[in-house]
């Protein structure tokens, strides 16, 4: 099959043939269908400080966002068969630490990563464990199944562990919209936010954050984000942040304009050292601020179907180009140019652009 490789602790990656992988006793064998491109892959594509530090083994496949036919299954797997369509969960956890056994093994102490600490998904075929094979639901097309695992980030980070109860009627303001920030306009929009605020420099992506749903826009760099959502919420602030860009400013600034006794989700991942007033910002506004990763397992899978499948959420407008595989290089271009949304490639089929 073909797959795209990491072949050294450097920048690039090569297009190769290699032998189609054997599942395991508990594992899955999945033709892929797509595999969406993430800001993880764009890291490890060019061999940035995280990579080097984070990825164990090379020569490796890389890719995890992934979708894919089920085409044969190990030994010891009775609960998913040849032929269903799967979304892979992509968090591999140990099952046996404490974590595991509380529930929480999305935080698993030993967990590992699809297409990080295992081959990928930028491939012909990819081998998951069986436990990790969502079986799609019908109403969901292919190309999105591809993306819920991302999708998936961003319902957990609107949701949070408290059910998501304090976005209905309430304002929310998204900071960073990139791809899983749009997904997460959507969400909040569907679960009955009164208001919406995208906050992001990008005006391609601020254009995507509006036709995803936000009723104000607004650009860190021509005006202060805080003053806007303050001026926006008549001085009290929003209920919600959704924190998804990792800028250590923004993370700031999220505090500052949280409402007393609101939530701040933390999903984007800063590079540098972050300065908070924890005094006036957070303790003594009674403020939550939960760190977010990945999807809650698999809580999070069956609320995601659920906004998929009913259509309460449609994210084909983020969904903005498809690729062969062969065409590898033009589709990191397109995710890194800050012009497109979900970049998705397509294995084993002649594909242009869209």
């Amino acid at each position: 099959m073909r797959a795209l490789r990491k072949i050294g602790r450097e920048a690039g990656a090569e297009l190769v043939e290699i032998a189609i992988p054997r599942p395991g006793d508990d594992e899955v064998l999945v033709h892929v269908h797509g595999a969406s491109i993430c800001g993880t892959d764009v890291h490890m594509l060019e061999w940035n400080e995280w990579a080097d530090r984070r990825v164990g083994r090379v020569p490796m496949t890389f890719g995890h966002e992934v979708a894919g036919t089920v085409h044969s299954v190990g030994d010891e797997v009775h609960h998913v068969q040849p032929g269903a369509f799967v979304a892979a969960e992509t968090h591999i956890a140990c099952g046996h630490c404490s974590t595991c056994q509380t529930g929480r093994a999305h935080i698993c102490e030993n967990l590992r990563i699809l297409g990080v600490d295992t081959d990928g998904a930028f491939a012909e075929y990819v081998v998951v464990p069986a436990q990790n094979a969502w079986v799609v639901g019908e109403g969901i097309d292919p190309d999105v199944a591809s993306i819920m695992e991302p999708f998936g980030n961003a319902v957990h980070a609107a949701v949070g562990t408290g059910g998501g109860e304090d976005i209905a009627t309430n304002s929310v303001a998204v900071i960073g919209c990139g791809p899983i920030g749009m997904f997460a306009v959507a969400v909040v929009r569907a679960l009955g936010a009164f208001e919406v605020i995208a906050i992001e420099p990008n005006p391609y992506r601020r254009g995507k954050a509006a036709e995803m749903g936000a009723d104000v826009l607004v650009d860190p760099a021509e005006v202060d984000p805080v003053e806007a959502v303050l001026g926006q919420t008549k001085g009290t602030g929003v209920e919600v942040v959704l924190e998804m860009s990792g800028n250590p400013a923004a993370i700031e600034q999220g505090t500052r304009m949280l409402a007393r006794g609101g939530r701040m989700s933390l999903l984007g991942l800063p590079d540098s050292s972050v300065t908070l007033d924890l005094n006036e910002e957070v303790i003594f506004k009674e403020a939550r601020l939960q760190g977010i990763t990945g999807r809650e397992m698999f809580r999070t899978w069956q609320q995601t179907t659920t906004l998929l499948s009913t259509g309460r959420v449609d994210v084909s407008p983020v969904i903005t180009h498809r690729f062969p595989l062969e065409r590898w290089q033009e589709a990191f271009d397109t995710t890194a140019s800050g012009e497109s949304g979900k970049v998705i490639l397509v294995p084993s089929e002649t594909v242009g652009s869209t």
